[in-house]
């Protein structure tokens, strides 16, 4: 015989604590609730207003350089440990848990130029002024030892930038060439070069690990593979480029800073045209640094600022800035992809939350499921003219609000000139050319 019986999970309505609110059961049905999106417009217009009200990024200052701050690296397998190098020579390693200084090393004679740790995490390297690449081991050394590195090279001329491959015991160094390293060489395996111009920045691709990218003095941004023996492929742009970052996510992907206040992202199989345009800064852009999901980047600025764009956008979602910050050198995205770190020319780290209105800490179920929602109705409503305003109102230091200004208004004057001169001249005369196109000069193989 069958017997039906009625079964409730206690959980479904059973407070957890006194002060619980009791759970009450809905009927979802829509004709029962005709006022449902009035009311989810203004639970998504309080949300968007709150979100601004508690957006506060700043977490924390790292003081202790003497100098200003001319590089960064993060630890590939901790969290926690940043290295920082100054224009003194001198390279420091933090605990970002104490935001405290752990270590420091007088590495180099004059400005420390690169930063970069082994894949694995055990030791890390530097370049200078001075002409020569060290490793240093990551444990301090003993009570009573001298702070000693593991190998020295000396080279022809000043190295520029450093970068470690992701997997194998090879670094790259830049200078006036660029030079390919076994670790327990103390000669190049490989030189590259293309010109005679010195490059500034070099970067492995941490996907496909054999490529490489640097950008040079001449304007342009070259491509290497370390199992061809020439350099794959060169673009050159009106302005000269001061550092590219791969996405994570994808290998074909990089990000170029530049001179021209814009940053520009490429895909390697199509580099007459970037893949997307990203304008916002009111000065030359120095660094970038993508977060490691590969859907947002930071870059830094001349102009005192930082901001985050997302990759499919041409415009930032975020601007930090703080009255005694001066020139931003370096950035870096945390590996947890929680935090921002950059360090700017008045000796300074400053550590920013990735999204200004996050809560740190642990969260209840409750506060989980409540951002959710929130979220889910921001973007819902993302679009409404007042929602889009409130999101998108930031405020910027004087001198940043007039430039933007003033660069709109000579835009506006060039896109005029271009069209008047194109309605006055024979057809074909002066052929259009898209935005995209207009940075690239040429592109060699």
């Amino acid at each position: 015989m069958k017997v039906k019986v009625l079964c409730r999970n206690p959980d479904d309505y059973v407070r957890e604590t006194k002060k619980d609110l009791q759970r009450v059961p809905r009927n979802y049905d829509p004709s029962l609730h005709p006022f449902e999106v009035p009311r989810e417009y203004t639970r998504a217009l309080n949300a968007t207003k709150l979100e601004r009200v508690f957006a506060k990024p700043f977490v924390a200052s790292l003081d202790g350089h003497r100098d200003g701050i001319s590089c960064m690296a993060k630890h590939p397998k901790s969290l926690s440990t940043l290295f920082s190098g100054s224009c003194d020579g001198e390279v420091k390693i933090w605990n970002l848990a104490s935001q405290k200084c752990t270590r420091t090393i007088q590495a180099h004679e004059g400005f420390v130029r690169g930063l970069c740790a082994r894949f694995c995490g055990t030791s890390f390297f530097t370049v200078g002024d001075d002409k020569t690449v060290k490793q240093w081991k990551m444990e301090s050394p003993g009570y009573g030892q001298n702070e000693e590195p593991i190998h020295t090279i000396l080279g022809k001329t000043v190295f520029t930038g450093v970068d470690h491959h992701w997997r194998d015991a090879v670094f790259a160094t830049c200078g006036q060439q660029v030079d390919i390293w076994d670790e327990q060489r103390t000669s190049p395996m490989r030189s590259y070069s293309w010109g005679v111009d010195s490059i500034s920045s070099v970067r492995f691709n941490p996907i496909e690990t054999h490529i490489l990218g640097s950008c040079a003095v001449d304007r342009s941004i070259v491509l290497y593979d370390l199992r061809k023996p020439t350099p794959l492929k060169k673009i050159i742009l009106e302005m000269r480029t001061n550092a590219i970052c791969w996405n994570p996510m994808e290998a074909f992907i990089f990000t170029a800073a530049n001179e021209n206040y814009s940053l520009y992202t490429y895909d390697i199989r199509y580099m007459e045209t970037p893949v997307k345009v990203h304008m916002d800064h009111v000065s030359a852009v120095l660094d970038v640094d993508y977060s490691p999901t590969g859907k947002e980047f930071v870059s830094s600025s001349f102009d005192k600022s930082i901001r985050i764009f997302p990759v499919e956008s041409g415009r930032s979602r975020e601007v930090y800035h703080t009255k005694r910050m001066q020139h931003v050198t370096c950035v870096k995205w945390s590996l947890d992809n929680k935090y921002i770190l950059c360090g700017s020319d008045e000796m300074n780290i400053r550590v920013w939350k990735a999204n200004a209105s996050e809560k740190l800490g642990l969260l209840t179920p409750r506060e989980k499921a409540a951002q959710n929602y929130n979220q889910k109705l921001k973007e819902k409503f993302q679009h409404h003219p007042q929602i889009k305003r409130i999101s998108r109102h930031r405020h910027l230091p004087k001198s940043i609000y007039s430039q933007i200004r003033e660069h709109r208004i000579i835009k506006e004057s060039r896109r005029k000139k271009e069209m008047n001169r194109r309605k006055h001249s024979k057809e074909g005369a002066v052929p259009f050319v898209p935005e995209k196109k207009k940075p690239v000069v040429a592109v060699v193989d």
